[in-house]
């Protein structure tokens, strides 16, 4: 039986509005020990900032630490809902290459999992659990 995304899930989301500074969403992840940050316009999902794009889209490139988050977030964010089990979630991580997965009801974040959920989790049925179970190669 597959655990249901929800049952993994972070509750407590830090958010930041498109027109938040980079610097602003930096000191967001720094203060919660996280490596991302959800964008929201109201109560809408409209994209996710994470350290790599803070490094790759803004450092990288000379952009200041005022320049708005809009400018270096991804908008084409893969989500699932409440009822997507681990399994799921994590067949989507691989296909996707992504290391997180914003929980939605309709276009409203509830939620955000990650590849650590995921394996805290030690599932024998998910993708991360057959994984685990692997012999190595050696």
């Amino acid at each position: 039986m597959h655990d249901t995304i929800i049952s993994v899930m972070t509750k407590d989301l830090v958010t930041c509005p498109p027109t938040a500074s980079v610097r602003d969403a930096a000191k967001k992840m720094h203060e919660h020990n996280i490596g991302d940050v959800l964008v929201v316009d109201g109560e809408k999902l409209v994209g996710i900032v994470t350290d790599r794009d803070l490094v790759v889209r803004t450092l990288a490139v000379d952009l200041g630490a005022e320049t708005p988050i809009a400018e270096v977030m991804s908008t084409d964010v893969c989500t699932v809902n409440e009822s997507c089990t681990t399994g799921d979630a994590a067949r989507l991580m691989a296909d996707k290459a992504i290391r997180r997965v914003p929980v939605v009801d309709g276009e409203r974040p509830i939620g955000i999992v990650s590849l650590g959920d995921l394996a805290e989790t030690k599932a024998p049925e998910t993708v991360l659990g057959e994984i685990s179970d692997a012999r190595p190669n050696n």
